[in-house]
């Protein structure tokens, strides 16, 4: 007897179908990635302090996180809308009061935490800045700037709308998402920190994005680039050996690179902890004709 093999239309590449997105679940998102920064700091001497004060950072997420009321969610034409038009539900410009709230709760939070002077001096002028000068922060952080010589101020309050836009996406449905373009988050617009490549999401092998502002995981194909969406050019480089578990994503045709993890080598890799935590990486690759694509507050000024 012989029998014809079918392809299976759940299979691309060898790989299962995967879920287009992970959306977070705050509370438990920001008190793991606080373990992980403490954890990564008893092995980086100079990092230590750094990862020890985001560590505190991410403890203040989760209580802001945890005491917020939750937000209501988006209306059904809000999310037909969204997908019709290929467009992430969550819109940047409508954030910006529920950020104010969440900069307000974390900035009394973090009053209390042990932090660099500069950052202590950062910290005060924020809290008692005027209208103009907060929503000029706010701006920034909504549009991914950070202006190199304003970064502490704008840590915080990068710090808050991370923790309000993953509560905000966190109320979405994941199976109602529709991709966008390469390397946009399909549920707020963001851009990645990093990328993983899992084997604990149903499918060894699955590369997925971290989006840098509301924390939402979704799916991207592996070997193209996350800036642009080329597959031509892509070379891979790293402070150890070919087998290190984090990487540089590089692309000759746009001339970027983006941090990828292999987490299916190291479960405990965390998308911005140990994007921070690997900043040798970075300061290999500033000495090479790429440019960092990867967006993540917590490395700003670095």
């Amino acid at each position: 007897m012989t029998s014809t093999l079918q392809p299976d239309p759940s299979m691309i590449g060898g790989v299962p179908k995967v879920p287009l997105a992970h959306l977070p679940d705050p509370g438990a998102l920001f008190a793991r990635r606080a373990e992980r920064f403490d954890f990564l700091a008893g092995y980086s001497a100079n990092l230590a302090p750094y990862l020890r004060f985001l560590a505190g950072i991410c403890r203040a997420q989760q209580a802001v996180a945890r005491d917020l009321p939750r937000p209501d969610p988006l209306p059904a034409e809000r999310i037909e809308q969204a997908r019709a038009n290929a467009m992430p539900p969550l819109d940047r410009d409508a954030m910006r009061a529920g950020l104010s709230v969440a900069l307000d709760r974390l900035t009394d939070r973090l009053a209390g935490l042990a932090m660099p002077e500069a950052a202590r001096l950062a910290l005060e002028a924020l809290r008692a800045a005027g209208p103009a000068d907060r929503d000029w922060v706010m701006t920034n952080v909504l549009t991914d700037t950070i202006p190199p010589d304003s970064v502490a101020p704008h840590l915080f309050a990068a710090a808050a709308l991370q923790v309000h836009a993953a509560m905000l996406a966190a109320t979405l449905a994941a199976d109602r998402l529709v991709p966008i373009r390469t390397g946009i988050c399909p549920a707020c617009g963001g851009r990645p920190a990093s990328s993983l490549v899992t084997a604990t999401m149903g499918a060894e092998g699955a590369r997925y994005c971290s989006c840098a502002t509301c924390q939402t995981l979704w799916n991207e194909v592996r070997v193209k680039c996350t800036c642009c969406g080329s597959t031509k050019g892509i070379t891979f480089r790293s402070v150890e050996t070919d087998e290190a578990t984090i990487k540089a994503e590089c692309c000759r045709e746009c001339g970027k690179w983006v941090k990828i993890m292999y987490q299916n080598k190291n479960p405990t890799l965390e998308p911005v902890a140990d994007d921070v935590a690997s900043l040798g990486l970075d300061l290999m690759m500033r000495d090479t004709e790429w440019t960092r694509g990867g967006y993540d507050p917590f490395l700003a000024g670095y």
